[in-house]
């Protein structure tokens, strides 16, 4: 049995992945569906980038995401052993240039794959690469509305395997309350995670609640299936709108931030001078400078020099993302956030925190999370280390939220709280 490594690679972009269908002209499986794929003997890696620009014109907008475990497939009817590489890339557009592999692209959710007519084992490549409640827990590298995003993939995904299996509705909903329940507790710190499950769960819930009871058509993995599609979308375009007011708030003045978020990160190229900290032991504010760098005047920092900064160089604005708001109007941000909104109180320059209202917790109790002590001091004297990943900013140092909803005052935070406890009674 001849054996052929091969990639297959899953281009990502707002909760969809892209399939495409194969034309009669290539070698094996016509008129089905895969994602981007080609042989991959020698290099995998570079040759998964290769499939990607040949097949679908979209290398350029595309961002390493993950690999997945390689795998066999045996199809006896070709006498053929596939060694399959997984791959995840994020891309930025689904502008798609197919070529003579292939006969139609779609953009989808990914548990279209179990419905459609595959080649071999797609799903389980798709599962090697896909967000986990693992994978959510671990990830210090994104800010909360990303990893918000993903959890509703996970809980989208586990609704839809559960659909098309088709089991008993009350297993189900103990399944998926379970799944629920463990991503909830993945990032206890981040309320835009917890608030759009709940809003996911509970609008599911609703749907249920309205059809009859002794329906066939009344599945409830596939209620949570629809609601966690739909919140993925309401999701990406509240963080847009949140951006949007981001924007405004920084057009041609200078500002001050640090940490990495998407919010600000998309919003900060309207500045026309940006100062940011480094954020350290993880430095993602490098990062962010150097994306700013080819788009607005940037100056990296040291997170010891925020203040010294504020004092000396013309700072109009500190302007921040948050993981969350508490309903009390603290903000909770990467460490240093505090230390820089009171050394802005000091100097007379607002602060303001962006962020969609998904971020506001429904109490006031802001769960921090802290890093690996190595992060900070990994050598052999006898002493202890601090890693806290967030602080928390006292509300009478911030002069404003910017939200999807417009600038909010700590009154229209707490009725924000309320709307969102409501979400959270789909468990009680």
């Amino acid at each position: 049995m001849d054996e052929t490594h091969v990639v297959t690679c899953f281009l990502r972009h707002r909760g969809e992945v892209l399939l495409l269908r194969r034309s009669d002209e290539v070698g094996s499986y016509s008129g089905r569906w895969g994602g981007v794929a080609g042989h991959a003997e020698g290099d995998p890696d570079a040759l998964a980038r290769e499939e990607i620009e040949e097949e679908t014109g979209l290398l350029d907008a595309c961002e390493f995401v993950r690999s997945g475990d390689s795998f066999d497939v045996v199809d006896e009817s070709l006498d053929a052993r596939w060694v399959v590489h997984p791959y995840l890339f994020d891309s930025a557009s689904r502008d798609v240039t197919i070529d003579w592999e292939t006969t139609e692209a779609a953009w989808v959710p990914p548990t279209e794959i179990l419905r459609r007519e595959t080649v071999p084992d797609l799903w389980t490549s798709y599962e090697r690469v896909a967000p986990s409640v693992e994978s959510i827990a671990e990830d210090a590298e994104h800010g909360s509305a990303y990893i918000s995003i993903r959890a509703l993939e996970v809980l989208r995904d586990g609704a839809g395997a559960l659909a098309v299996r088709g089991g008993d509705r009350d297993d189900d909903w103990d399944e998926l309350a379970s799944l629920a329940r463990d991503l909830l507790d993945a990032r206890p710190s981040m309320a835009a995670l917890e608030n759009r499950v709940n809003r996911a769960m509970a609008e599911a819930n609703s749907e249920m609640d309205s059809a009859e009871t002794d329906s066939a058509e009344a599945n409830f993995s596939e209620a949570v299936e629809r609601s966690a599609v739909d919140e993925i979308d309401r999701a990406y375009r509240a963080d847009e709108e949140a951006t949007e007011a981001a924007r405004e708030f920084v057009a041609d003045i200078a500002v001050l931030t640090l940490s990495r978020s998407g919010t600000m990160l998309d919003a900060l190229p309207a500045a026309e001078r940006v100062f940011v900290a480094e954020s350290r032991p993880a430095c993602e504010g490098v990062g962010v400078a150097e994306s700013l760098a080819s788009e607005t005047d940037v100056t990296l920092h040291i997170d010891a020099a925020t203040a010294h900064v504020l004092a000396t160089e013309e700072v109009d604005r500190v302007v921040v993302g948050a993981d969350s708001v508490l309903s009390n109007g603290d903000a909770v941000n990467k460490t240093g956030t505090r230390t820089a909104a009171l050394a802005a109180n000091r100097e007379g320059v607002p602060v303001f925190v962006v962020a969609a209202t998904d971020k506001v917790r429904t109490d006031d109790d802001p769960a921090l999370e802290s890093g690996d002590p190595e992060a900070v001091y990994d050598g052999e004297a006898n002493l202890s280390a601090l890693n806290p990943t967030f602080d928390v900013t006292p509300r009478d140092l911030v002069s404003g939220y910017a939200t999807e909803r417009g600038v909010l005052g700590r009154e229209e935070l707490s009725e924000v709280a309320e709307e969102l406890r409501e979400l959270a009674e789909w468990d009680e």
